[in-house]
């Protein structure tokens, strides 16, 4: 049987990172994890989530694919001229800052802007925080892919897909609501950081969810 591990919003928290990524290396000897987008920002860690997440997984046993969340793209926007820099700060990127003593390195940088903003499988879809019906998966703007928010009760077709996102962070997380899974549980805010676990072979949500203490 062939896992997909999708994990939600970290915000710079390496403690829970560490401790799920052991939890998921322990429910299996193999599969891939999406990382749904959100490595920095408010909390205190975030030099050291980007560094275990470029570093990739320690077997080859395991794929990982990391997500870019709208923080990525607040960050490296505020250092390509896209977006204010005081925009930034002020949703976590001090914090951020903090964390590597000073400017955020380039090498880092390149690799939150090439971060890709969706994942598919024959299955489901996975995104930092939405996709927009009505419109093709390839015609998405990337800044609905990276900022959309869901009302708590909405659901979707979204291509006969499962839609798995993190972006908007509640106590009730992880919840799955008709076609749609929100992992953001609030690590960063002392909620916790919640994983959900998919059979590749079978359509719909989740077939158990792994969460460890924020």
């Amino acid at each position: 049987m062939s896992l997909t591990f999708a994990i939600g919003d970290i915000h710079g928290c390496i403690g829970p990172l560490l401790r799920m990524i052991e939890r998921v290396e322990d429910y299996a000897p193999s599969g891939k994890v999406v990382f749904l987008g959100d490595y920095i920002d408010r909390g205190p860690d975030s030099r050291a989530v980007v560094e275990t997440l470029m570093a990739g997984p320690r077997s080859p046993d395991w794929q990982w694919i990391a997500l870019k969340g709208n923080h990525e793209d607040m960050a490296t926007g505020a250092h390509d001229g896209r977006h204010n820099e005081s925009w930034w700060l002020d949703n976590g990127g001090i914090e951020t800052l903090t964390s590597y003593g000073g400017p955020v390195p380039s090498p880092h940088l390149n690799w939150m802007a090439a971060l890709p903003l969706l994942h598919t499988d024959p299955h489901r879809i996975f995104v930092h925080a939405g996709v927009r019906e009505g419109l093709y998966l390839e015609d998405q703007a990337p800044h609905d892919l990276m900022w959309l928010r869901f009302e708590d009760d909405v659901s979707g077709e979204f291509w006969g897909k499962h839609l798995v996102h993190g972006h908007t962070p509640s106590p009730a997380n992880p919840r799955t609501t008709g076609n749609r899974t929100n992992l953001d549980s609030g690590c960063v805010f002392g909620g916790k950081l919640s994983c959900a676990v998919f059979d590749d072979g079978l359509p719909g949500g989740p077939a158990t969810l792994l969460q460890v203490r924020g």
